[in-house]
């Protein structure tokens, strides 16, 4: 089993990488191996409403968004992972996240869909929960299994060293690895006792006015 986890910070060895890390080697001790993925730190746009992604199954503009669709195909888990900027996720990772569930869709529901996720964030002080909740919405309208911790998946500090000291926040941090391990080993036990993943339905899309 594995989980990719996601480092959606400008900085690739910053406080959200310290911070997913942490959960990292909570799931080495179960046995769990780990990737963490950075989207990087050149611009990465939103979604434009193109539709390449339906056609082709891969997002028009070429980047990470394309790279992580494709190896997230052979992972099990997830954690996404973003600092707080302006008491609100970083631009970068908001392009990125309604990107790739947008491609992943098109796509047939290849990686993510069904599979377990989580999502942490870092920050100094403030706009850790607000930044949990926007992140939290990606999950929730993909199927995804939502795994938690013994508190909001927040830790704080300025700077790696920091984040360490923050005792609380690497003990939410070493729980969610922990509860992820447990949430995957659930799966594959009820898949080895004959359970079948749900089979997604086809979607109803209507509006206000009809």
């Amino acid at each position: 089993m594995k989980v990719l986890l996601v480092n959606g910070s400008p900085h690739k060895n910053g406080c959200t990488y310290t911070a997913l890390d942490i959960v990292a080697q909570a799931l080495h001790m179960e046995g769990i191996e780990t990737e963490i993925f950075w989207i990087g730190n050149k611009p990465l746009g939103g979604c434009v409403g193109c539709g390449n992604c339906r056609e082709n199954h891969r997002c028009v503009f070429d980047d990470a968004v394309n790279e992580f669709v494709k190896k997230a195909k052979s992972f099990d888990g997830f954690v996404f992972g973003s600092p707080v900027h302006y008491a609100s996720m970083a631009g970068s990772m908001t392009g990125f996240m309604d990107r790739v569930f947008m491609s992943d869709k098109a796509g047939g529901h290849g990686g993510l869909c069904k599979k377990p996720g989580a999502v942490i964030t870092t920050s100094r002080r403030a706009g850790a929960t607000a930044t949990l909740d926007q992140l939290m919405k990606w999950l929730s309208i993909y199927e995804m299994p939502i795994v938690s911790s013994r508190y909001w998946n927040e830790i704080h500090g300025c700077t790696p060293e920091d984040v360490l000291k923050d005792e609380e926040g690497v003990q939410i941090m070493r729980v969610l690895g922990k509860n992820m391990a447990w949430i995957l080993k659930c799966i594959e036990a009820g898949k080895q006792a004959g359970i079948k993943v749900p089979e997604s339905e086809q979607g109803i899309y209507t509006s206000f006015i009809r």
